[in-house]
C-alpha cells in the first residue's frame, strides 16, 4: 500500500498485483482527495523503492542567527556549484508552482540548484558524507545520499538508512510530556516530587516540567562519565536514575539556563522519568509507541550498540583522528573525538541514548514527524503550538526557546526544528510552518560544515541569496 502525505491524500497500488509490485518499475497510483479521485504514473528510481510522481495534480539570513537553530556549527562555506558527483537519486517531485510568493517552489530548492549543487561539491571535495532531503507541503523536491553508511560492509548512505541525531532528538522527550498534558495526566506546573522520589526538598517542591523542558531548572549534576562502556538497557537506566538524584539546585528555578552547567542536561532525565512513572512504560518503549509509531517513522528508534553493529540500516559515524584518518566510533569504543567540546568522547559507548539524545531517525522519517505534527496525529493543534511556540528570548532579536529546541523568525517566517552533534555525527532538521517546508540534513562523519549547509538551506527555502555575490569562501 503507498500513501501519499499531502492534504491527507490517500493512494493505492493500482492494476498490478502484490508479486509484480515487488519487481516493477512503474506503477500506477489511485489517489482518493475528497471529493476527487485522481490516477497517476509513478515510476521507482533506485534499489530502496522511492517513487517519482509523474504526473502533478524573502530575503538573506543573518549568519549568527542561524546558530541559534541548533545546529552543529562549523567554519567555512564552499561557493555552490559543480557536477552531482556520487550523488545518489532519491526522489524529487514535481511539486505544483505557484505564480509568486510562499505557494511557489524557489529554484534553489530543486534538483540542479543552488543548493543542490552545493552540497554536490561538498561530496566531492570529501567534506559530506549523509543525506540531505528537502520537502514541500509533504511532497519530496530534492533527496540527496552521498558516501558511506558502513565503510567495512561497502554500504552506502540512502534514504532509508537511519542516522543517530545526538541531542537533535530530545523533542521528542517533549511530544512525550506535552501527551501526557493532553490526556490531563500531568500539568507543566507539576512539580518533580509530583511523580518522583529520591531528590532533594528543594528540587521536588520547587522544579516544575516547565523548568525541566526550558532548560531553565537552575539544576547541575556532576559530569557524565563520557568514558565508560554500558552493554545494556538496564544498565544505561540504572545510571540516569541515579545521576538524576545527584543532582543539585544552584540557581533559581526559571530566572536563566542552565544548559552550559557540566550536568545542566540533568533535567531532560527527569523529565523521561517523569513520563516513566506517568505512564508505567520505559522512556523507550512510550517514544516508539506513542511518537514513532503513531508518526509512521518506521525507520526510527533508540537503536542499541548491538543492532548499530549489525544493521544495516544505520548509518555508523566516522570521527577524524590526529593522523587524519576517520575510524568507526562504534567498532573503536577504545577511540574518542578530537573536538575540543567533546575531546574524548565515543557516541557508540553508551550502548542506547536516552532523554537528552542518541535517537536515530531517517530524514523521510523527521518530515513524517513534521506532517504528524501539522495534522494533528502526535499531538492535538493547541499543544502542538505550546510544543513550538516561544517560551523564552534567545540571543538574538528573532531568536527564541521552546521546549528542547530554539525556534527563530527568519525572512517573516517562523523555523522550528533542532540539530544535534556528537563524534562522527552531525543533525538537522527543520520545519518551516507557514510554508509546509521541510529540511534534514544527516552526516556521518568528521569535518562536515553543518552550519553553511543549513544556511544554504535555508536561504533556498526562504528564496533569499546564497551568500555574497560570487560565492563563498573555503572552509
Amino acid at each position: 500500500m503507498a500513501k501519499a502525505s499531502a492534504r491527507k491524500t490517500r493512494c493505492r497500488i493500482a492494476g498490478v498485483s502484490k508479486n509484480a509490485y515487488a519487481a516493477a518499475t512503474v506503477v500506477r497510483l489511485e489517489c482518493r482527495n475528497e471529493p476527487e479521485r485522481i490516477t497517476v504514473s509513478a515510476r521507482f528510481v533506485d534499489r530502496e523503492r522511492s517513487v517519482i510522481m509523474d504526473s502533478d495534480t524573502a530575503r538573506g539570513i543573518d549568519r549568527r542567527r542561524l546558530v541559534t537553530w541548533g545546529g552543529a556549527a562549523a567554519a567555512g562555506m564552499v561557493a555552490a556549484g559543480g557536477p552531482l558527483v556520487g550523488a545518489r537519486i532519491g526522489h524529487a517531485d514535481s511539486a505544483p508552482t505557484g505564480s509568486s510568493g510562499r505557494d511557489r517552489i524557489p529554484p534553489d530548492t530543486r534538483p540542479g540548484g543552488a543548493y543542490d549543487r552545493y552540497v554536490a561539491r561538498l561530496a566531492a571535495e570529501g567534506k559530506f558524507s549523509g543525506v540531505v532531503l528537502l520537502s514541500y507541503r509533504g511532497r519530496t523536491v530534492l533527496s540527496r545520499s552521498y558516501g558511506m553508511a558502513d565503510q567495512e560492509k561497502r554500504i552506502r548512505n540512502h534514504e532509508g538508512v537511519a542516522f543517530n541525531l545526538s541531542s537533535g532528538s530530545q523533542p521528542f522527550l517533549s511530544v512525550a510530556v506535552l501527551q501526557l498534558v493532553q490526556q490531563g495526566r500531568v500539568t507543566l506546573s507539576d512539580t518533580v516530587g509530583t511523580h518522583l522520589t529520591g531528590f532533594a526538598r528543594e528540587i521536588a517542591e520547587q522544579v516544575t516540567i516547565h523548568h525541566l523542558l526550558t532548560s531553565t531548572s537552575g539544576l547541575d549534576a556532576p559530569m557524565p562519565d563520557w568514558q565508560r562502556v554500558f552493554h545494556s538497557r538496564e544498565e544505561v537506566h540504572e545510571y540516569n536514575e541515579q545521576w538524576a538524584r545527584q543532582a543539585t539546585l544552584v540557581g533559581v528555578p526559571g530566572t536563566g539556563s542552565n544548559g552550559h552547567r557540566p550536568g545542566g542536561g540533568v533535567g531532560l532525565a527527569m523529565a523521561a522519568q517523569i513520563v516513566e512513572a506517568v505512564s508505567g512504560m520505559t522512556f523507550w518503549d512510550y517514544v516508539h509507541e506513542h511518537v514513532f509509531e503513531r508518526s509512521g517513522m518506521s525507520g526510527s528508534a533508540f537503536y542499541t550498540r548491538e543492532q548499530w553493529l549489525t544493521d544495516e540500516h544505520i548509518a555508523h559515524p566516522y570521527m577524524r583522528q590526529a593522523d587524519g584518518s576517520l575510524v568507526d566510533a562504534v567498532r573503536n569504543l577504545d577511540k574518542g573525538s578530537l573536538d575540543p567540546n567533546i575531546r574524548g568522547r565515543n557516541p557508540g559507548r553508551s550502548f542506547i541514548g536516552y532523554a537528552s539524545g542518541d535517537g536515530f531517525a531517517t530524514a523521510p522519517d523527521l518530515v513524517r514527524f513534521a506532517e504528524a505534527l501539522r495534522d494533528g496525529t502526535v499531538l492535538d493543534r493547541p499543544y502542538a503550538d505550546l510544543f513550538a511556540g516561544p517560551k523564552l528570548p534567545g540571543p538574538e532579536p528573532t531568536s527564541y526557546e521552546a521546549y528542547t529546541m530554539p525556534v527563530s523568525i527568519v525572512n517573516g517566517q517562523w523555523v522550528i526544528g533542532r540539530g544535534g552533534g556528537a563524534g562522527g555525527i552531525g543533525a538537522n532538521w527543520s520545519i518551516y510552518p507557514d510554508t509546509g517546508w521541510v529540511g534534514v540534513v544527516l552526516s556521518n562523519h568528521d569535518g562536515v560544515p553543518m552550519l553553511d549547509i543549513c544556511l544554504r538551506e535555508a536561504e533556498a527555502v526562504t528564496g533569499g541569496p546564497v551568500g555574497p555575490p560570487g560565492g563563498g569562501g573555503g572552509g
